[in-house]
């Protein structure tokens, strides 16, 4: 199968706009942003055709990005979290990200799955991304498998044995699809 080969997708959070810029550039409302020392969340809601809604924990100090999608009625996913491999800095009130390419996919209880190192080894190949990126895509990736197995295959477990606690929202109201 061929291999998607693009450039790094980046994103911004503006918290005292209360945006979000996805990596196609479309500016999106925020209906959340909350910063704590470990991180900042984020929920808005999605047009998209598959899930109407988006929670994310940015969490710069492992270069992850943990999601969940809240999917539409009938679309079947098994995943509780989806998390980013990315770069992340802030700047004031403006929060970025860069992806490096690697995605894992959690569902408690069951082992993690890591998607797309194909992506950051064709990125690494053609010069869209550093060696040194690559390095930290690959490090982050595998402290993050390790420390997820080792918590019973369960993520917010092995990130609460590092002092962080995810919260979720238990009330969202999916966006109508666009």
């Amino acid at each position: 199968m061929p291999v998607d080969l693009h450039p790094v997708k980046r994103e911004t959070f503006n918290t005292a706009e209360y945006t979000n810029t996805d990596p196609k550039g479309f500016l999106r409302e925020v209906d959340t942003y909350t910063e704590t020392d470990f991180g900042l969340y984020m929920a808005r809601g999605a047009d998209h055709p598959r899930f109407g809604y988006l929670e994310s924990w940015l969490l710069p100090d492992l270069n992850l990005r943990a999601n969940i999608f809240h999917f539409r009625p009938g679309v079947d996913v098994d995943q509780d979290f989806y998390i980013d491999v990315a770069e992340i800095q802030r700047d004031g009130t403006v929060w970025t990200t860069r992806d490096l390419y690697v995605d894992l996919v959690a569902t408690r209880g069951e082992p993690i799955s890591v998607l797309d190192i194909d992506e950051l080894s064709a990125a690494t190949s053609a010069g869209l991304i550093s060696a040194e990126d690559a390095e930290k895509a690959i490090d982050t990736t595998l402290a993050a498998v390790e420390g997820i197995t080792r918590s019973g295959d369960d993520a917010m477990a092995w990130l609460a044995h590092q002092g962080i606690h995810l919260t979720w929202s238990d009330n969202i109201t999916l966006t109508p699809e666009g």
